[in-house]
């Protein structure tokens, strides 16, 4: 069983770190290195690989700086994105081996064309895709094709556990209960956020269950969501309301 860490970075990001108990680890879109390698020094841990999900600076930045501190650890990361320096290059069909439990790779694009996922004992490590209450925005892709992203993600088991790439919850939530205002899990779940972050304690990860309860962008069949976005599209199929409430949050 994979024991998953967060390491902190910048304003918002979480760089995910996988350990084992023989002092082994991952770790997932370091955007910094300096938190990495302050926290493998300070818990005495040895970096074996770098998983990367897509090209954006916060997620790829400290990569070639961990390569240069740690020579011969491997670099995995998109075959269709602008990733520099991989050791691996993989997409969906392809598997992972960390510390040796076997990750799929999902394709997952919208966010960026070759954005990708990685998924294995119950735990999905998304990048910028499905976020908390939440979901990226669409830089390259198409709203069809995050759409269909999301909708690969909702397939999951509901205990899967979803370890994406930034704190973004609370803000995401202010959204939501404007989207979807009589969703009494909403209610609750912002109850337990905002009590979270008075802590300075993380929100995530998540658990796709949770989302399907909470998460507008999984939820465009609810009949109050539909309702609530009538006077913003004529198109009410489940991609036409996704789509119209991914440009309402990017102005909200």
């Amino acid at each position: 069983m994979l024991v998953v860490k967060s390491i902190p970075a910048f304003n918002d990001n979480y760089i995910w770190l996988i350990h084992n108990n023989q002092g082994q680890c991952a770790v997932v879109d370091p955007g910094d290195h300096q938190p990495v390698i302050e926290y493998l020094q300070s818990h005495q841990l040895t970096l074996t690989q770098v998983l990367v999900t897509h090209h954006h600076p916060d997620h790829i930045g400290g990569v070639a700086a961990l390569k240069r501190a740690y020579k011969h650890i491997k670099i995995v990361g998109p075959k269709n994105d602008a990733v520099a320096g991989l050791s691996q290059s993989v997409a969906q069909g392809d598997t992972v081996e960390v510390l040796g439990t076997t990750l799929d790779v999902l394709d997952l694009p919208g966010h960026t064309l070759g954005h990708i996922a990685y998924l294995g004992d119950d735990k999905l490590f998304c990048g910028d895709v499905l976020f908390s209450a939440g979901c990226g925005r669409i830089f390259e892709g198409s709203a069809e094709q995050m759409w269909e992203s999301l909708q690969k993600l909702q397939k999951l088991p509901e205990q899967t556990k979803v370890f994406c790439a930034h704190e973004y919850t609370a803000s995401n939530l202010a959204f939501a209960l404007a989207v979807e205002p009589g969703n009494t899990e909403l209610q609750k779940y912002r109850d337990t956020v905002n009590h979270l972050r008075a802590q300075q304690k993380p929100t995530l990860p998540t658990t796709i269950g949770t989302e399907k309860n909470i998460n507008p962008f999984l939820r465009v069949t609810e009949p109050e969501i539909i309702d609530g976005i009538r006077n913003k599209t004529e198109d009410l199929t489940p991609c036409g309301v996704f789509s119209a409430l991914r440009k309402w949050k990017d102005h909200f």
